[in-house]
């Protein structure tokens, strides 16, 4: 059978999934990946991306008949950069999508970018995206050139120079609506043109599996390379729910809320951007700091599923915890000076169970942020990521957010890339019908505790508001939706 593979550089490793239209699982691989973090600094090694992908496309298509794999496609995170040479060799670290190291630029570059900015309903860029970053880098490297997770990739599958995405290029100051870079932009702020990758729409084939490319991975050679797009947006596609009103709850090392409507959301905030749907229409969204991450940080190598079934003796947990897994908050609040916290010790399985809840609180509160700005919020509600491998926290989260949800079978972004490549071998097809042939619902849930949980969220978003953390505004208006 026709197959198609979707490769998705993530935070804790690179996953690679072989599927057919119908959405039969031919094949998959996983690939573990570090990083080092040091206060606002967060990098990864580029060369990492590439061998890790290597063996998870290895993997992927050990079963998988030869000749048989029609495109591939490449996501990667939002916001991460790096610098190459002009042969596309690594010159710096990777930047990662939460490192807040270049600060100091981000005036400069929203006094300078405000209009273009504001014309795409972001009106702002903050220190963890990826321009001020990219200034950052070329005053240490002039002559260097800005890359993306899935640019490396892309390169070394195919051998030479290929355009990027215009999503992995949002947070690097990319025209999402004319799929340019503004220059007029860049140029005052010091940016060469020769430094910019050429940009394309998700779903643009941009090249073809070269032969060193094919060697390395298994693919076969001339298979076409599809423009991927980030994690987030690969995540919804994989959602199979990609008609306007339609959200996905990406649940990971940390959490990411992306959404499709017809216009992109106006935020004066700059806090939700949104990406640019493959066949036209809207991706809004955001990240948060908080997500899955904090229990690999608190509890590592500790059984999750016999944590699962002690915290749901505590609903909700005595403790109260903000679960952030780095400094500095980025959705639904914008807050550099914001840290986690646990109030209350009441013993591990408590903190367990209040770090659970705690995340579905910030997810609800990034709802409730999505309302105030005048997003359509009560179409279809999808969760994907990591966390769906827990029954109890999916149960939790349902509750905690007062509406069923469905799960995807394969709630990851590596489907979503997959997906992507499909589309773009099927130009009379749309993306939704795409989606909703690749996609397998398991399971739709029901809350099991609704308004149980509910005081306590308007807790924690009282003590985030005491702490100087979260506006007023939309403090009032979690309040507001509860009255």
């Amino acid at each position: 059978m026709d197959v198609f593979l979707g490769v998705d550089v993530g935070t804790q490793g690179v996953r690679a999934v072989a599927v057919s239209r119908a959405g039969a699982l031919a094949g998959h691989g996983a690939v573990p990946l570090t990083g080092s973090r040091d206060g606002p600094r967060h990098e990864q090694d580029p060369a990492a991306w590439w061998t890790a992908s290597v063996e998870a496309c290895r993997l992927a298509l050990r079963s998988v008949p030869a000749g048989s794999v029609r495109a591939v496609a490449v996501d990667g995170t939002s916001g991460t950069i790096l610098l190459t040479d002009r042969h596309g060799r690594p010159l710096t670290p990777a930047l990662m999508y939460d490192d807040t190291r270049a600060t100091a630029y981000v005036e400069r570059v929203n006094e300078v970018g405000r209009a273009v900015w504001d014309s795409l309903g972001y009106r702002r860029m903050h220190a963890a995206w990826a321009l001020p970053k990219l200034l950052w880098l070329l005053d240490r490297h002039p002559s260097g050139r800005a890359a993306h997770p899935v640019d490396v990739v892309n390169r070394r599958l195919v051998g030479h120079a290929v355009p990027t995405d215009v999503n992995s290029a949002l947070k690097t100051g990319a025209h999402t609506r004319d799929v340019r870079w503004p220059h007029e932009v860049l140029d005052a702020l010091g940016v060469p043109a020769s430094a910019l990758p050429d940009l394309v729409r998700p779903g643009t084939v941009i090249g073809a599996v070269g032969a060193a490319g094919s060697a390395a991975t298994g693919l076969p050679p001339g298979v076409p390379v599809v423009a991927g797009t980030t994690d987030g947006c690969a995540a919804l596609l994989a959602s199979g729910r990609v008609g306007a009103g339609s959200w996905n709850s990406a649940l990971g090392t940390t959490l990411v809320l992306k959404g499709v409507t017809t216009d992109p959301v106006q935020d004066p905030s700059g806090i939700v951007y949104s990406h640019r749907g493959p066949d036209g229409g809207w991706l809004p969204g955001g990240a948060s700091g908080a997500g899955g991450g904090v229990l690999a940080r608190d509890f590592p190598g500790r059984d999750l599923a016999a944590l699962d079934r002690r915290a749901s003796l505590h609903e909700p947990a005595r403790a109260l915890a903000y679960p952030l897994t780095a400094s500095g908050e980025r959705f639904p609040f914008a807050a550099p000076s914001a840290r986690g916290f646990v109030l209350g010790d009441f013993g591990p399985d408590d903190r367990y169970a209040a770090l659970l809840q705690g995340v579905a609180y910030i997810e609800r509160l990034c709802l409730d942020y999505l309302d105030l700005l005048g997003a359509p919020i009560d179409g279809a509600l999808t969760f994907t990521g990591g966390a769906t491998a827990s029954p109890y926290w999916c149960s939790l989260r349902a509750s905690i957010l007062n509406r069923p949800v469905t799960l995807p079978t394969r709630p990851e972004p590596a489907l979503g890339a997959a997906i992507l490549a499909a589309w773009a071998l099927s130009p009379t097809h749309r993306l939704a019908d795409v989606a909703a042939e690749m996609v397998r619902i398991s399971a739709t849930i029901d809350p099991h505790a609704p308004g149980r949980f509910d005081a306590t969220y308007l807790q924690l978003v009282d003590e985030l508001a005491s702490r100087g953390w979260l506006p007023t505004t939309l403090a009032s208006h979690a309040h507001q939706r509860l009255a």
